[in-house]
């Protein structure tokens, strides 16, 4: 067995920090310890699959993001997929953006 530590620890610190959640808010929001977190991060341990979807759905990343994955050349980067997230909640500008885009005409 290997002694090379788990890299999807930094994968985690990383989207953790971008959107500015501790290790104890974020081991909150997904219902673990902030120092089973910080084992993560540091390439301790790996979190076990079953808590993969709360991960990510706390992170706002995709599965393939998270893991490192890459299977189809189309997905989306960070920007579009916050872009996506924003279009979604301002539905009062959806026709103006639609417009803007040239997906729907005046």
């Amino acid at each position: 067995m290997s002694n090379s530590k788990y890299e999807i620890g930094a994968r985690i610190k990383k989207y953790r920090e971008d959107r500015g959640y501790s290790q104890r808010e974020f081991g909150e929001m997904i219902g673990v310890s902030n120092s089973r977190v910080s084992n993560w991060e540091q390439g301790v341990n790996r979190p076990d699959a079953d808590i993969l979807a709360d991960i990510c759905i706390a992170l706002n990343v995709s599965p393939s993001e998270l893991l490192n994955v890459r299977l189809a050349s189309d997905e989306l980067n960070d920007k579009e997929r916050k872009i996506i997230i924003s279009y979604r909640e301002k539905t009062d500008l959806q026709k103006a953006v639609d417009i803007l885009l040239g997906i729907e005409s005046i």
